[in-house]
């Protein structure tokens, strides 16, 4: 069952994504970047939704308190990346438009990289580490000037369930140059949707959205020291049995 559950995802998402995107590439020589965000949030809405009623997971989320409530408030959200569910997540679930930090190869997937590339996102060349880093620096500005997030994950890669990447300190360097808070946030979601497994499972993912952490002041790697701390307690706690054992040994990749 839950193969035929995700091949029926997978075709859903296939043939939804061709005529959306033609239309939201369609919509966009009429529309602001900020409507064409929401129209493709909504279908990102629908992604979810399906994964919900077609695959059985369903997102228990905590923590929406932590949030900004203004507006034009700026955030630097950094996120546990375990799978594509958070990806398509997010958007669907906050109150603000997002900018993801991407690496441009992604703008060449067709129709879902096509429409990311007439969005207002932050699209980088890693080749380019010195050059990039300043691109993230003068876009999320400018974004989160707009009351635009900028979303991070800061472990660079999808990690495998009960392991730990590596944090590097770009989020954090992003929010002390522009004076925005830090908000943590921690997601299970590798317990259905596995690292680059095809075959998901039925159950809860758990999203746990901490309290801004200031980053004024502070110093890129002591900031994101804090992050990582507790991004990784808050994961054990949420899904503690993923830590024991061989699971709990740190997952070094840089890729």
């Amino acid at each position: 069952m839950p193969l035929i559950r995700s091949i029926l995802h997978m075709l859903w998402l296939v043939l939804t994504i061709v005529p959306w995107a033609l239309a939201v590439l369609m919509a966009s020589l009429f529309v602001s970047r900020t409507t064409m965000y929401w129209i493709s949030a909504r279908w990102l809405k629908l992604a979810v939704d399906s994964g919900t009623l077609i695959l059985g997971i369903k997102n228990r989320i905590t923590g929406m308190e932590n949030l900004p409530t203004s507006d034009k408030s700026a955030a630097v959200l950094l996120c546990k990346h375990q799978s594509t569910w958070e990806t398509l997540t997010m958007p669907a679930i906050m109150p603000h438009p997002l900018a993801y930090v991407f690496k441009k190869e992604l703008l060449y997937v067709p129709f879902f990289g096509w429409v990311m590339a007439r969005m207002d996102m932050i699209h980088i060349d890693r080749s380019q580490r010195t050059q990039a880093f300043s691109k993230v620096v003068a876009q999320g500005r400018r974004l989160m000037n707009q009351g635009t997030w900028v979303i991070m994950f800061p472990e660079g890669t999808r990690i495998n369930r009960g392991q730990q990447g590596v944090y590097k300190s770009g989020g954090t360097r992003l929010a002390i140059e522009t004076g925005a808070p830090v908000i943590p946030i921690a997601v299970t979601s590798a317990k259905c949707w596995p690292r680059k497994a095809f075959i998901k499972r039925p159950g809860i993912v758990d999203i746990s959205i901490g309290k801004p952490i200031p980053s004024v002041g502070r110093k890129p790697d002591e900031l994101m020291r804090e992050v990582e701390a507790w991004i990784e307690a808050e994961m054990r706690r949420l899904d503690p049995e993923a830590y024991t054992g061989r699971n709990a040994a740190p997952n070094r990749s840089r890729t």
